[in-house]
């Protein structure tokens, strides 16, 4: 694994506060009804982004995930002004506007959505793992998904196949505890989602999706793995989001005191602490970096704010590829 450096930490630093910061933005907007429809926040969450981008090989990796999506496409590269322009649903963004919150996508990144059926996603990304082998590439897919998605069926499925087939694929199950308001403890007899790889005989295990030292770790190990050609891994990060399911969400299901007690290990405050315990930025330079954080942020909205909504003409160009096509009258 590339080693983690004082570059790293201040690097993980700068993106989970934009990420957050980015996230957060987007909730005032919402309300503001500048944003429509579902919105899935990330906050919490951050560290098994920071930790995985370490892993990856960014120029030939790839991930999937599922609507719960909007720093990732930023993580792998893409412009974070073009992906709040998609959620403002204008045309200037990743999916021309078409999108929205739970459809971000980024085929120049390689990053292959959002996807807003629960555990749709899994197959898919087995699905970009068998071409990539079919292909002959060095590429490995990282495939997200909850832990309320890890009860469908079609993960079953693609576990088996892609055993199977040995394919070069990642399963993280990102466990932030509540599939939208039903506790892990309610869906299984157990609450070790990692053991779900074990009836295939797929290498699985727990990690702390905390802590992106740990991320990193374990994902590395699962990289190499499928590059060598032994096959998947599925690795189930323990993390929490520290805000409801979606904007909609009440969370009735739990209280405020265990949210608390979760914010004491927050990604970015342990990361921070690590910064300020070796000496690795100054006061001032980590201020500068908060402020450089802000104004990217103001940047993104200005740009969302000022983009235009798509033409009417555009619900028909986006539909075939072939311009011609016969039966369009």
């Amino acid at each position: 694994m590339k080693k983690v450096t004082k570059e790293t930490y201040l690097q993980w630093y700068k993106d989970m506060l934009f990420w957050r910061k980015f996230e957060d933005k987007l909730a005032s907007v919402y309300i503001q009804q500048k944003v429509r429809g579902f919105l899935h926040l990330y906050n919490g969450q951050e560290a098994v982004l920071a930790g995985a981008l370490h892993a990856m090989d960014l120029t030939k990796d790839k991930m999937i995930t599922a609507y719960r999506n909007h720093v990732q496409p930023i993580g792998m590269g893409e412009d974070p002004k073009r992906v709040m322009a998609e959620l403002y649903g204008k045309a200037t963004g990743t999916s021309k506007g078409m999108g929205g919150s739970m459809h971000i996508f980024s085929k120049e990144f390689r990053f292959y959505g959002g996807h807003g059926i629960v555990g749709g996603q899994i197959p898919l990304g087995a699905g970009i793992a068998f071409g990539d082998k079919y292909k002959g590439n060095d590429a490995v897919t990282l495939t997200y998904f909850g832990d309320g998605a890890a009860r469908q069926g079609s993960l079953h499925e693609a576990f088996n196949l892609a055993m199977l087939w040995k394919l070069p694929v990642v399963f993280i199950c990102e466990n932030n505890g509540y599939a939208m308001g039903t506790s892990v403890e309610r869906t299984a007899n157990h609450n070790d989602i990692w053991k779900l790889g074990l009836g295939y005989e797929m290498p699985c295990g727990p990690v702390d999706g905390m802590n992106p030292v740990k991320v990193a770790e374990a994902v590395d190990d699962a990289i190499q793995r499928a590059r060598r050609g032994d096959g998947p891994t599925f690795l189930e990060m323990k993390t929490y989001r520290y805000r409801g399911h979606s904007m909609s969400d009440a969370q009735h299901y739990r209280t405020k005191d265990e949210v608390e007690e979760y914010k004491k290990i927050d990604p970015i405050t342990q990361v921070l602490n690590i910064i300020q315990e070796k000496n690795y930025a100054t006061e001032e330079e980590i201020k500068a970096i908060d402020k450089e954080v802000k104004q990217m942020v103001k940047e993104c909205e200005k740009f969302a704010d000022e983009s235009p909504f798509p033409e009417p003409q555009q619900l028909y160009d986006v539909v075939y590829e072939q311009e011609d096509y016969p039966f369009i009258s």
